[in-house]
């Protein structure tokens, strides 16, 4: 039997406004399990970010709840779209930080987050500026000082929404290659159905706002994959089903 990280129970979210409030999520009721990677695709303004910014307890809902495994927090860490690296430290401070938080001492810090900018290829940037560094970098920097947390819970808040399509394949190769090493449980958004099929294990279809999960859908190739998935009919027809759900909700 797979292990539970979280339990996710009718939830919703109504946010305050003067016309009597603006309703984000209805009755969201979604299972993450161990090691499973978990992408969330559907129209925009639907709530995707809402639910992972509960789930990454920076908002409280206002209907139903989120159960964690044996009733305890789990390690949780989120990328957003923007890298939101501090301007005043360089790569290893911006990476070291989460574990200096939380009380590592400075040398074994700087030790850790040495060996993730190893495992993200930024070899010989340990000492830039983010201003030095180009989008898809920082990413990478934000993916890392969220990695080195070594979280259970791996919250993707379309991490590469801002970047050009060749970085973006890039970044989600990286991403694929990491998480079939670690394997932390991972809950993305992306607006990208491709790069959904090709990472996640199963995918979530959003409705219109206020969201609810309309679709759920195992995605039915194994691992590890490669680029060349990509090119395979099979792929395209997932593909293609995925953007059907989504289309017919947006009508």
């Amino acid at each position: 039997m797979r292990k539970v990280i979280a339990s996710i129970e009718n939830l919703g979210m109504t946010f305050p406004s003067e016309n009597g409030g603006l309703q984000a999520l209805s009755d969201i009721n979604l299972t993450l399990y161990d090691r499973e990677f978990v992408c969330i695709i559907g129209p925009s303004g639907s709530g995707k970010s809402t639910l992972l910014r509960i789930l990454a307890d920076v908002l409280v809902p206002t209907q139903g709840k989120v159960t964690f495994a044996d009733g305890q927090n789990p390690n949780r860490a989120i990328v957003f779209q923007s890298s939101n690296l501090l301007p005043w430290m360089n790569v290893i401070q911006n990476i070291a930080l989460p574990l200096k938080i939380r009380g590592a001492g400075e040398k074994e810090a700087l030790s850790q987050a040495g060996n993730w900018i190893r495992r993200v290829g930024l070899n010989g940037f340990e000492y830039e500026w983010p201003q030095n560094l180009s989008g898809g970098m920082k990413q990478r920097v934000a993916i890392a000082r969220a990695l080195v947390q070594q979280p259970e819970l791996l919250l993707l808040d379309e991490p590469f929404g801002s970047l050009d399509a060749l970085t973006r394949d890039q970044m989600g190769l990286e991403l694929l290659k990491t998480w079939e090493t670690f394997h932390p449980t991972v809950l993305m958004v992306t607006h990208s159905i491709t790069e959904a099929v090709l990472l996640a294990d199963r995918v979530a279809v959003f409705s219109k706002r206020p969201g609810q999960i309309i679709h759920e859908l195992e995605i039915p190739f194994q691992r590890p994959r490669s680029p060349e998935l990509r090119d395979e009919i099979k792929f395209l027809q997932v593909v293609k089903k995925l953007r059907g759900m989504i289309v017919t909700e947006s009508i």
